[in-house]
């Protein structure tokens, strides 16, 4: 079979696998879950979210497996070699958590009256878990500290639900997209594809975005979806320059963990926007992700480009040899 049409039948097969099991667990079993006032339901709701992030690379073995392709002979991309890419590591971290930090310090900027200095929303949270009055320096030190523990971290506590998620999305589905189209949709497609992944959780668990505002849960999902196309180009470029998922796993580990602390400077009088900040997933909040993707898929676009002038002069040369 051509390598095209082959690739092509295993995108489908990979994307009816993984999205029949995501959204069936998702709308069946989690959603009537999500909200209950019984704790043992709850629980089971978050266990549930846990584990249907394996459902892409799940998706990726059984696909595997059904078109005999197999594992050996192939790219894993579970190779590390930091020394040899330590640029691209340090695209998602610390770069990522520089660009969270930088992205909630524009949105304060443009919003000032959402920002609270003396952290009443982070005094809230912390003081609903303790059950216990935090004076307003001891609310400062413990956000400093989550802070710095935030950035160390995150890449870590994050690292084995990414991995469901980046082995799949990135080191499986994004390399059969790019034997079938130029690398600009294909990276495209994959981010767009991400997004639509996780649809039904935006919907019924108000993830990233909440509830109730205005075109829920339409304008939450394709707000998502950018989201995803954003942070997914900027992880489909460290993946195919290391030709690795470990860095793609880093960064979303990351976002994952770190990508709320903007919210904690919030004030509760003034609420703030969550489809503009402070957190990435807002248009303003991710505003150094949004330039950062964008400049990343140009030299993709370029390096292709110059590759296929190359390969084509080549090939003139040869015959005229």
């Amino acid at each position: 079979m051509d390598e095209k049409k082959q690739a092509g039948r295993q995108i489908l097969i990979f994307l009816a696998i993984t999205f029949v099991i995501t959204y069936g667990i998702e709308l069946l079993l989690i959603a009537p879950l999500i909200g209950s006032s019984d704790i043992n339901a709850a629980m089971a709701a978050q266990s549930l979210i846990a584990g249907v992030m394996f459902a892409p690379t799940f998706g990726a073995i059984l696909t595997r497996l059904i078109t005999k392709e197999g594992f050996l002979g192939s790219n894993l991309y579970f190779s590390i070699n930091v020394r040899k890419n330590l640029k691209y590591y340090g695209i998602v971290w610390p770069g990522f958590a520089a660009l969270i930090v930088l992205g909630a310090a524009l949105y304060f900027l443009v919003f000032p009256s959402t920002y609270d200095g003396n952290m009443g929303y982070a005094a809230a949270v912390l003081n609903a878990q303790s059950a216990t009055q935090l004076t307003v320096d001891e609310v400062k030190q413990a956000m400093l500290l989550q802070i710095v523990m935030g950035v160390i971290l995150s890449p870590f506590v994050n690292i084995i639900n990414c991995f469901g998620e980046e082995w799949g999305c990135r080191c499986y589905l994004l390399p059969k997209l790019l034997t079938c189209f130029k690398v600009v949709p294909a990276v495209l497609i994959d981010g767009l594809i991400w997004g639509l992944w996780h649809a039904p959780l935006v919907a019924v668990a108000g993830l990233n975005y909440g509830m109730g505002y205005l075109g829920y849960p339409v304008t939450g999902i394709l707000a998502m979806c950018v989201f995803c196309v954003v942070i997914g180009i900027i992880l489909s470029y460290v993946t195919i320059k290391t030709s690795s998922c470990v860095p793609a796993i880093l960064g979303h580990g990351m976002i994952n963990g770190f990508a709320t602390i903007g919210i904690y400077f919030t004030s509760l009088e003034t609420p703030y926007n969550v489809f503009l900040g402070p957190a990435p997933t807002g248009l303003i909040g991710g505003a150094g992700f949004i330039v950062l993707a964008g400049y990343l898929l140009f030299k993709l676009y370029r390096e292709e480009k110059n590759t296929l002038q190359f390969e084509k002069q080549g090939d003139t040369i040869q015959k005229e040899s």
